[in-house]
């Protein structure tokens, strides 16, 4: 089971005086479709921030708008303070902005350990001339970025499986892998976009437990679209629910989890275990 958050939950509003994300009169039209509608809200630094609401609400489209994938119709997004609005995501992942998948995006063919050995951009064996002309600069740099690789599969479990090619994981050890790639880099946030998607009960636990770590113990701010609200309500504090392209309430779990504007457009009926379908 994923342990109690409240401390996280603590430290996360402690972290909210100071702001990782701010978007600012977000629009995104799509010919004749108002995707997103004029969205401003804030991602504080230290958070685990869930980000929920019904089909079409505009949740990952907001995603891919801070994450440089679309470029907005309007307003502005600001990382640790820089205006960011319109960066190309090499750029944001550059300045330590990543974002993940409902679908897994591994090289499926290579092993899960080069999967991680890929992401730290900038290594000399990517230049021809340092693969011919300093070949011990080539083979050290390999060494530690081998051996980084393989301390997260072992913060991750997934030590038994560094030789598996990749596309023989199953979802949920695609996920933690895709968490492994957040590791092997210095990201400020991590964008996680439906992490539970097909993932077993068990194996969900263990992301949630390896998020709750990587926030904890090494300072991550997350961003997080999900449609179990279990898991939403163990990890996250702050909630933003969205509905219609636009922000319809903020608060703790417990907060949105009773108040009735975010039951009739999202949970239905009432239940604290309804679940929206998290597109």
């Amino acid at each position: 089971m994923i342990t109690d958050a409240s401390p996280v939950r603590a430290s996360a509003r402690a972290g909210m005086a100071s702001a990782m994300i701010e978007v600012d009169g977000l629009s995104k039209w799509f010919g004749g479709i108002h995707a997103v509608r004029d969205v401003s809200l804030t991602i504080g630094r230290g958070t685990i921030t869930g980000l929920i609401g019904p089909n079409g609400a505009g949740k990952t489209t907001l995603f891919n708008i801070i994450a440089g994938l679309y470029k907005p119709t309007a307003g502005h997004v600001r990382l640790d303070g820089e205006d960011v609005t319109g960066l190309p995501p090499h750029a944001l992942f550059a300045k330590g902005l990543l974002r993940t998948f409902q679908l897994a995006h591994e090289f499926h063919s290579l092993s899960v350990r080069e999967n991680l050995m890929m992401v730290p951009p900038g290594q000399p064996g990517e230049a021809l001339v340092n693969a011919w002309f300093r070949p011990g600069r080539v083979a050290e740099r390999e060494r530690a970025v081998r051996e980084k690789a393989d301390e997260i599969l072992d913060f991750l479990t997934l030590s038994h499986l560094a030789d598996e090619r990749a596309g023989n994981l199953s979802g949920g050890q695609k996920k933690l892998l895709e968490l492994g790639r957040t590791m092997m880099v210095d990201a400020k946030i991590v964008f996680l976009d439906e992490v539970g998607a097909g993932v077993n009960r068990t194996l969900l636990a263990t992301i949630g437990t390896v998020i709750q770590r990587l926030h904890a113990e090494r300072g991550y701010t997350f961003c997080l679209i999900e449609h179990d609200m279990d898991f939403i309500a163990r990890l996250c504090d702050p909630v933003i629910v969205m509905a219609e392209g636009a922000v319809l309430a903020e608060g703790t779990p417990d907060a949105i989890l009773s108040n009735e504007a975010v039951i009739e457009a999202y949970l239905g009926r009432g239940s604290r275990h309804s679940k929206g379908d998290g597109a």
